[in-house]
């Protein structure tokens, strides 16, 4: 997530081209074209030994023979120099090169290998290779080889593939349509999604982020900065190769519906992201979100001059999981003066087309005003007797003096036909316009959409929910036994175990060998009159019901004996290559009103463990009804994911059937989660049937895979999470230098006005020394960076008066991508100094560095900080003047490692 010299990726003071030829297909040669055509207003150069010029600019043979000092160097050279002259250029004191070749390769010893070997020796930003290159439209930079310039405007493009980067920006083109930049990744060997991420996060011409995305390396480092991004602005996401299935074949119900495609829907839905299918989608998605607000739901009031446009907009609303909104009995009232005579006085509303345009814009603030909708939708058909152009007026009119009124609701339009004027009011308004029914609904649905994402962003749980209760020692041994004896799935005893751990209730299940030992098991229970099940038992069938390996509701001794002999010859006959260990016996569970689900857990090889839930049952992956998200989960988001399935609907009572318990459905969630985080060795997890009902749910059969923990994600924690939970350990009680206490806690996404109340008790000074600015407005944005976190490379540590629950300071570190090195800042209320507190914030922050596994942690500290300076000095701190700004003064402190993982694993004890 480094933005480091990437400013002068996106606005250099000078360039220079390596490479290309006089032809009109050469690369270099059409980069050369678009910076001189394109108005850049720093110095261009060119290095190519063949040609004198290319394109008005003089050549010259080699990189160190330029006169001056390129910025940023674009390289279109045969593929096997380019790292040579990668090298010079970063020699010559470039800060970033832009490679457009193709065939680099890949592995040791590759032209790409060694391009990574020059960027990480000397600090060299690379973007590419194979990219398209870099637009800046706001520094008038054209450093593509795309066939047209693109316009100014505030939507930032990233974008993987160089063919898509160039088919926005002409798509763009032909609509006027403007961008911050356009950013081609290309094979990514260094600049990638996150890093430009971050930067078009902060970067002031950019409103919107917009994402062309085909595969994630480094899912932990994407989704650290896409929720850092998508809490400051929109960020929109479309990936290509949604239909691609698992490389390798699936063993179980759970692996089978988490396809590649769903594992990545869920994690930008985690990340607070907005994915849409196509392209078109992509620029409608940021221009809706651009204009409009969030609100709080999905009731849609549609107000239309026709009783037909109107009923296809609710129609489509209903279509897309939208809600039609209630009219109050008040606001029906006011409408009856307004509205069409015959119209039904529910929404849509009908008006009447004659209405002059005070009583429309009387009769769309009486919706507006209504508490029983969310967002209105305008619809107009031209005719002769209202001007499309007065009517947009009337529109506009009725929104303002909503929002003079305090009012916030999106207001949404459909002006059919063609009207410039009636356009350019609307979107003078700034209310979003589209070409049909269709398209508006779409839009508001974006706004939901983005809405709940937004929700989902901001939970970020703790490591182990309050309520919780587990004997992990006990899971975590039956695990290490079957590692131990080389096995890769639990028996179904150890599963029972596992689970019974956790406290997710699982039907008791009882092996036999054979018929004889069945028949014995199975005798008590018979007795009692409980029937029973027999199941094949086999590490090598994955899917009992394929060897018809299942007998149900058996009453005899005599039945179980028959069951076993059958299932067992039948699965020999269908599996000649599989283990048979027997059979399992289970008492039936009766419960005829329960309703099937799935849960389970699938190791994905890029997002590592995902959480899947839906409809269960023999015919689960027909039915396809399933949720995924990332751990950890809270019951929050467990209830949140079980609303995005159809079978949370039959949960609720219907006819004479009662509810299920959907708590102990997203409780049972949780503790999944949790398993998995407290057992890295826990591969898969498939439990199907899961049943639930009134009283509660229980697990009918289970399986759960096991394995070595294998590393996705550098840094301590769980080595396979993408999203780090809330470090809930690092809470703890100091004690000060005067005697009394603070409590000490990370900061959470809630603590926006926490922060802000304490920014009143810190002086105009001490904000200065702190942010080397005076601050005087504390914007949303501002105070987002400061209190929403990913935990992933980002703590922010708060200290809080337990008395009155006041913050009194706050210190925080972010480590760079590698977990090299850390940057620290700390400000303590102004009233507090001499007391203590900052030394004991500082000392607790070395410690979690060392607990990262950083090798360092700096900071840069004004001069005129003599308080600052002088703890930094006590601690160890190396003091070095800034050569570049000598009123500033950089301090450096080494941190001695940890000498076992474990160490690194455990945070201290305050």
């Amino acid at each position: 997530m480094s933005t480091y010299s990437l400013e002068s990726v996106f606005n250099p003071r000078s360039v220079a081209v390596v490479g290309g030829s006089t032809r009109e297909q050469s690369a270099g040669r059409a980069v050369l074209r678009n910076l001189v055509d394109g108005g850049f207003a720093g110095q261009v150069g060119l290095v190519n030994p063949n040609f004198d010029e290319i394109e008005g600019v003089t050549a010259v043979p080699r990189i160190k023979d330029l006169a001056w000092t390129p910025e940023l160097v674009v390289i279109a050279a045969p593929h096997s120099l380019v790292p040579r002259f990668a090298s010079a250029a970063a020699e010559k004191g470039a800060s970033a090169a832009v490679v457009l070749n193709t065939g680099m390769g890949q592995g040791a010893h590759s032209p790409a290998a060694e391009l990574a070997s020059v960027a990480r020796a000397h600090g060299l930003r690379i973007v590419g290779p194979n990219s398209l290159g870099i637009l800046a439209p706001h520094a008038r930079l054209n450093a593509s080889f795309a066939a047209h310039a693109a316009l100014p405007g505030d939507l930032a493009v990233i974008s993987q593939s160089a063919a898509i980067a160039a088919a926005l920006v002409e798509w763009g083109a032909r609509r006027s349509l403007g961008f911050s930049a356009v950013a081609s990744l290309g094979d990514a060997l260094d600049v990638d999604f996150a890093d430009l991420l971050d930067y078009f996060a902060r970067d002031r011409h950019t409103r919107a982020i917009l994402l062309y995305v085909e595969s994630i390396r480094d899912a932990r480092k994407f989704l650290s900065a896409a929720r850092a991004a998508a809490r400051l602005k929109p960020v929109v996401v479309v990936k290509s190769d949604r239909h691609s299935r698992r490389a390798v074949d699936v063993r179980t119900h759970s692996a089978a519906l988490a396809t590649p495609d769903a594992v990545y829907a869920a994690a930008f839905h985690r990340a607070g992201m907005l994915r849409v299918s196509a392209l078109d989608e992509l620029f409608a998605a940021a221009e809706t979100l651009g204009r409009t607000h969030a609100f709080p739901g999905r009731r849609l009031a549609i107000f239309a001059n026709g009783r037909g446009t109107g009923m296809l907009a609710a129609d489509r609303l209903v279509d897309m999981g939208g809600t039609l909104a209630q009219l109050s009995e008040q606001t029906v009232q006011q409408l009856d003066a307004v509205a069409a005579s015959a119209w039904p006085r529910t929404n849509p509303v009908d008006i009447n087309g004659d209405a002059d345009n005070a009583a429309y814009t009387q009769a769309v603030n009486a919706v507006l005003a209504d508490s029983g909708n969310d967002a209105v939708l305008a619809l107009n058909v031209p005719t002769a007797l209202i001007g499309a152009d007065s009517r947009a007026q009337a529109l506009a009119d009725a929104k303002a003096q909503a929002m003079k009124a305090g009012g916030r609701k999106p207001v949404f339009a459909v002006w059919l036909g063609k009207d410039e004027s009636a356009s350019a009011r609307l979107n003078a308004a700034r209310i979003p316009t589209y070409a049909t029914e269709a398209d508006a609904v779409r839009g508001f649905m974006y706004l939901v959409r983005h809405r709940e994402a937004q929700q989902a962003l901001m939970e970020t749980p703790p490591s182990m929910p309050d309520d919780l209760e587990v004997d992990t020692a006990a899971a975590r041994a039956v695990v290490d036994a079957a590692l131990e004896s080389g096995r890769g799935w639990l028996d179904p005893i150890e599963v029972a175990r596992v689970l019974g751990a956790y406290g997710i209730d699982i039907t008791p299940t009882l092996a036999a060998r054979d018929a004889d030992e069945a028949v014995q098991l199975a005798t008590p229970l018979l007795a009692d009159g409980t029937p029973v099940a027999v199941k094949i038992l086999s590490p090598d069938i994955s899917h009992k019901s394929d060897v018809d390996g299942v007998r149900l509701n058996l009453f005899t001794p005599q039945a179980v004996r028959e069951a076993v002999d059958a299932i067992v010859q039948r699965a020999r006959d269908c599996r000649s290559d599989a283990r048979i260990d027997g059979v399992t016996i289970q008492p039936m569970v009766m419960r005829p009103l329960a309703r099937e689900l799935i849960m389970g857990m699938v190791d994905d090889d890029t997002f590592g463990p995902v959480i899947v839930f839906g409809r269960g049952g023999t015919a689960v992956e027909v039915i396809d009804d399933k949720a995924l998200a990332l751990p950890p989960l809270d019951l929050r988001l467990a209830h949140e994911m079980i609303g995005r399935t159809r079978v949370s609907r039959i949960l609720k009572g219907y006819r004479d059937v009662p509810a299920a318990d959907e708590r102990a459905v997203a409780m049972a969630l949780v503790k999944l989660a949790q398993l998995v985080a407290d057992i890295p060795e826990i591969r898969e997890v498939d439990i199907n049937p899961l049943l639930a009902d009134r009283d509660g749910i229980i697990a009918v059969d289970a399986r759960i895979g096991v394995s070595t923990s294998r590393t996705l994600h550098k840094g301590p924690g769980h080595p396979r999470f993408a999203i780090r939970p809330y470090p809930k350990e690092w809470e703890r009680t100091l004690e000060l230098s005067d005697g009394s206490n603070a409590f000490l806690r990370p900061v959470r996404p809630e603590d926006d006005e926490l922060f802000r109340r304490f920014f009143t008790k810190v002086t105009d000074e001490d904000l200065r020394l702190r942010f080397f600015q005076t601050i005087r407005h504390f914007s949303h944005e501002f105070i987002a960076q400061l209190t929403q976190l990913d935990y992933a490379r980002s703590i922010a540590l708060v200290a809080i008066d337990p008395d009155d629950g006041e913050m009194l300071g706050a210190v925080r570190l972010h480590a760079d991508a590698n977990y090299d090195h850390g940057e620290y800042g700390i400000l303590v209320r102004s009233d507090l100094k001499g007391h203590g507190l900052g030394w004991r914030l500082m000392q607790t922050i070395i410690e979690y560095a060392r607990w990262l596994g950083l090798r360092s942690i700096e900071g840069e500290v004004l001069q005129e900080n003599r308080t600052m300076l002088d703890m930094c000095r006590r601690l160890g701190f190396t003091l070095t003047t800034n050569p570049g700004d000598t009123t500033v003064v950089t301090v450096s402190l080494p941190i001695e490692q940890p000498t076992s993982r474990s160490e690194r694993q455990t945070s201290p004890v305050a």
